[in-house]
């Protein structure tokens, strides 16, 4: 890997120490994957399936294909180092959208190939050489993060979040981004700016860590958080970045607590 500054980083699979300095130094490094995966899945499709000028026009359907799939299968493809995901989009008259990618931390972070189909034999083909994958809860937001009360349904959490979303600028970072950002979380709380705690209508006891942001490519974070009065523990709730100072401002309520005045728990 080549020596550039982390935050410029293409980052694939931060715990493997997947990243990548450039779009060149990327491709370079998945291209032999992507040619065993074009090779079984894409150059040997039917010949009555779409032609190269339609399947142009059809790359329009990989964003909601990675976002809302039909179907996910793992497979595990002779002459590829890691498995690979295929997700599965239905079109109008029975053709399908295909993406295989690579995962991290159930998200798809690299996309080996994608295309449109007509052929039915080839999505079965997946089906069977696959093991399929249960699909995202759509009920838990795009902004849940694994170990958050939040990703759990939470009702406080989910109140508190969809609040915050219709607070949100329409420039500020995209959601379905939040987990790009995750990493800041535990800095976040272990190393936080502003500690606020505030009591709510209900008389839960909330304490909403807040990390500024030290450079210009880094967003400010925020981790809320609710306290258990007893013990002073506190269970994660959500939390969120964002570049919009006037949100920002908005969790900056109630009492301004000092860092050693707080009894940290990651979680429930």
């Amino acid at each position: 890997m080549s020596d550039v500054p982390k935050k410029n980083k293409i980052m694939i699979d931060e715990l493997r120490g997947l990243s990548f300095g450039s779009e060149d130094e990327l491709y370079a490094y998945f291209r032999p994957d992507i040619e065993v995966l074009e090779k079984l899945y894409f150059k040997n499709r039917d010949a009555g399936d779409y032609k190269e000028e339609e399947l142009t026009k059809m790359e329009r359907h990989l964003e909601a294909t990675l976002d809302s799939p039909d179907e996910v299968w793992e497979l595990k493809v002779p002459g590829v180092r890691d498995e690979v995901f295929a997700f599965i989009r239905k079109l109008k008259n029975k053709s399908y959208y295909l993406a295989f990618t690579y995962l991290s931390d159930g998200v798809p972070t690299f996309v080996y190939s994608h295309f449109a189909t007509k052929d039915e034999k080839l999505v079965e083909r997946l089906r069977s050489e696959g093991e399929s994958v249960p699909l995202r809860d759509e009920s838990v937001p795009l902004g849940a993060i694994e170990g958050d009360s939040l990703n759990e349904g939470d009702s406080l959490a989910k109140g508190l979040y969809d609040a915050m979303m219709l607070l949100r600028s329409d420039k500020d970072i995209p959601e379905e981004d939040f987990y790009r950002y995750a990493g800041l979380r535990e800095l976040c709380v272990e190393s936080a700016d502003e500690i606020w705690r505030t009591t709510d209508s209900l008389g839960n006891v909330l304490v909403t860590f807040i990390r500024e942001s030290e450079e210009e490519e880094t967003p400010h974070y925020v981790v809320v958080t609710v306290e258990d009065e007893p013990s002073g523990s506190h269970s994660l709730l959500f939390s969120f970045p964002t570049n919009d100072p006037q949100l920002l401002e908005r969790y900056k309520h109630g009492e301004n607590l000092q860092a050693d005045e707080v009894v940290q728990e990651s979680s429930h």
